[in-house]
């Protein structure tokens, strides 16, 4: 069951899930139930910090939009996909503490008040928390530097999780 009348008690965890097709919006299949029912043994978290594999850049960029559009980035699907819309709020303190979090680790962070959420992001969140009323802060990927780099920046936010970050 979601907490949803208070903080968390523990940090919360480091997820990955993959966002699959964009058709899962609409057609979830056995993957709609599993990722409502991950999201409902967790407690319910204040915020949202990801990374999609969708928004790569050179350097990384922290979406700071306060309320950040749908981007339907990807052709060829049903006009009803289209339609689908998830309108989480975004929390542009939270991306700046992110960014903040980031140069303190050595690795400087722009920040971005104009980056939609992608489907890598929009898809799954819409089955783990359809009523899109947490807040929601992407992360870009700066793929060109590997693992390594990405590995820092997960050790750089860390401190979130205790924060009630998912």
């Amino acid at each position: 069951m979601h907490e949803t009348d208070q903080e968390p008690v523990m940090s919360l965890p480091s997820l990955f899930i993959s966002h699959g097709s964009p058709m899962l919006a609409m057609q979830p299949g056995a993957s709609g139930p599993a990722l409502a029912s991950l999201a409902s043994q967790l407690p319910k978290p204040r915020a949202i910090a990801l990374v999609s594999a969708h928004w790569e850049s050179r350097e990384l960029r922290v979406g700071s939009a306060l309320r950040p559009r749908t981007w339907h980035d990807f052709h060829g699907f049903p006009a009803e996909l289209y339609q689908v819309q998830y309108p989480a709020p975004g929390e542009p303190e939270l991306a700046a503490e992110i960014a903040n979090l980031l140069k303190q680790a050595g690795l400087p962070a722009q920040l971005d008040p104009e980056r939609p959420l992608d489907h890598g992001a929009w898809v799954p969140l819409a089955l783990m928390y359809p009523q899109a009323d947490i807040p929601v802060v992407q992360i870009s990927l700066p793929s060109h530097q590997g693992p390594a780099l990405q590995r820092r920046v997960g050790q750089a936010l860390t401190s979130l999780r205790a924060q009630g970050v998912l």
